[in-house]
């Protein structure tokens, strides 16, 4: 038969009815396994054990009514203990408790309560009480499930307000983040303006320069055009006052040769004494006599020599 069998069957053997009886058993830990098998045991008696803790698992008997756990070396109770919601009687004498925990207070149908001989916190002995009687153990019952009542109530409340704050310090976290980002937003869309607006500028001042430029290069052509006519005017000019005073010479020339002609003619020739080469060897020689004294023909040949 392997052991687990035999604490069943053990256990089964001190079955009385509805109570079971494990006191005086030197046990160090509570078979919660076999204890969950026997439904049945709703009255408990763990006394004068060696218990130092109780496991988590023993919160799932609820189907215990009375449970003694007096004369343990008990140091704290589970967290969940207040799930065993049936439990009416809780005999927890001489342990070594200080405080109980928070679920104590959904024990709504404790009854009686011992909790004499434990190092309890000074505010928790002070609502406990006494229990030299089952009045007083009731009262007890009463007193400390209202006070473990009134910490949850707190407790709940401290944490609501814990969450509380903390989704309000969410709240401000995202609203800052959220100024943030708009400020970030805002700051982007006057940089892209300011950019726009520089380039803007840009382009206006190219553009002005490129007409100004554009402007200039206009006048320059305007004055080449009005430049480059009048310094080929004056060549032209010149060229044709040459050749009007080469024409003329040239006919002086011919009338000079004419006139030569006619003079060796009437020099030369027997026609010498006639009037008419009297009076062309006289102007002859009045025109010779105004060509040297005379300014302007002066000049004009001088004119012509230079060129």
């Amino acid at each position: 038969m392997s052991k687990s069998s035999g604490k069943a069957l053990n256990l089964r053997e001190k079955l009385d009815g509805n109570e079971l009886d494990l006191s005086l058993s030197n046990l160090e830990e509570v078979p919660v396994k076999e204890l969950a098998a026997l439904s049945k045991a709703t009255s408990l008696d763990l006394s004068c054990n060696s218990l130092t803790s109780l496991s988590p698992d023993f919160c799932t008997l609820t189907h215990l009514v009375k449970l003694d756990l007096s004369k343990n070396q008990l140091q704290q109770l589970p967290q969940d203990f207040g799930h065993l919601v049936n439990l009416q009687h809780l005999d927890l004498l001489s342990n070594k408790l200080v405080m109980l925990p928070v679920s104590f207070a959904d024990l709504k149908n404790l009854k009686w309560l011992d909790l004499k001989d434990n190092p309890l916190d000074p505010y928790l002995a002070k609502v406990a009480g006494d229990c030299l009687d089952g009045k007083q153990c009731q009262l007890c019952a009463t007193k400390v499930l209202k006070h473990m009542a009134t910490i949850q109530f707190e407790q709940e409340r401290e944490t609501q307000r814990c969450l509380e704050a903390e989704r309000e310090q969410e709240r401000r976290r995202e609203a800052a983040q959220k100024q943030k980002e708009a400020r970030e937003r805002e700051l982007r869309k006057r940089q892209k303006a300011k950019a726009k607006e520089k380039r803007r500028q840009e382009y206006v001042a190219s553009k002005e320069a490129k007409e100004t430029q554009k402007r200039k290069e206009e006048q320059g052509d305007s004055l080449k055009e009005n430049t480059v006519p009048n310094s080929r005017r004056v060549p032209e000019q010149k060229h044709f006052r040459c050749s009007l005073l080469l024409k003329l010479l040239l006919f002086l020339i011919m009338c000079a040769i004419c006139a030569v002609s006619v003079v060796a003619v009437c020099r030369v020739t027997e026609l010498q004494h006639k009037p008419l080469c009297l009076t062309v060897s006289t102007l002859y020689e009045d025109t010779l006599s105004t060509v040297n004294n005379h300014e302007v023909v002066q000049k004009i040949l001088q004119r012509i020599s230079q060129l």
